[in-house]
């Protein structure tokens, strides 16, 4: 696609208004950890909704969210087509935990925020010792209500094209035994690029799979429905 001019002076203020305004919320949420743990949260949920901001007023990205978001214990298998997705997480659902790349929290400071807030690092090469870790992190948010999100096809996909799950996904939701709502997204068209575009992202909360499937049949299910935005390839 024709990169336009308007694309790139949208893109670099919003650059400029993002990063510049995540410096500020990650400092400002580092600074009331110690003292008040529902502030800290409220600041870091700012920071998701400073985003989503951005996005809709300087990258003029419409933003659509059909279906029904669930509530409490549950896990939400997201298509990954670009960062925007991974950022919003915080404003489509109360106060989820998220699977995320253990390299995301060695980022300085930011981090330190994102595990205190609910991060938790996926470390596919670590064997037993990290699986162990990454199940208690979860289990404990899971006793406390808390929603889990994970990207089950492990990266970002290019938008129209489908990628097999990661094979940790099955044995997650095996272990946690929890239910499984898929949510599709096309984020990538529009915002998977250095000069984002205008348009439209659209999220779609699936159905509710229930826990205890064989791993092809759950594997087979959540794919097709968080595919469910892309064109047939």
């Amino acid at each position: 696609m024709t990169t336009r001019p308007g694309d790139v002076l949208r893109s670099l203020a919003f650059y400029i208004a993002f990063y510049g305004g995540t410096a500020l919320f990650v400092f400002v949420a580092l600074l009331t950890l110690p003292f008040h743990a529902l502030l800290f949260r409220t600041v870091v949920e700012g920071w998701a909704a400073w985003h989503r901001r951005c996005v809709t007023g300087l990258l003029r990205i419409k933003v659509i969210t059909g279906g029904t978001p669930p509530v409490g214990s549950v896990l939400l298998a997201i298509k990954h087509e670009s960062f925007f997705e991974a950022i919003d997480a915080p404003n489509l659902l109360s106060h989820p935990g998220v699977f995320a790349k253990a390299e995301l929290l060695r980022i300085p400071l930011w981090g330190l925020a994102g595990r205190k807030y609910g991060l938790i690092g996926v470390e596919r090469d670590r064997g037993a010792k990290a699986l162990r870790a990454m199940l208690t992190a979860a289990r404990a948010l899971i006793a406390a209500g808390r929603p889990l999100v994970i990207y089950p096809e492990g990266t970002r996909i290019p938008h129209g094209q489908r990628a097999p799950l990661q094979a940790g996904f099955a044995g997650l939701y095996k272990l946690l035994d929890l239910p499984v709502v898929p949510v599709a997204v096309d984020s990538g068209p529009c915002y998977h690029r250095r000069w984002k575009r205008r348009g439209t992202i659209t999220i779609r909360f699936g159905e509710r799979i229930p826990p205890g499937l064989p791993r092809d049949e759950i594997e087979a299910r959540v794919t097709e429905a968080i595919n469910a935005l892309n064109p047939e390839t």
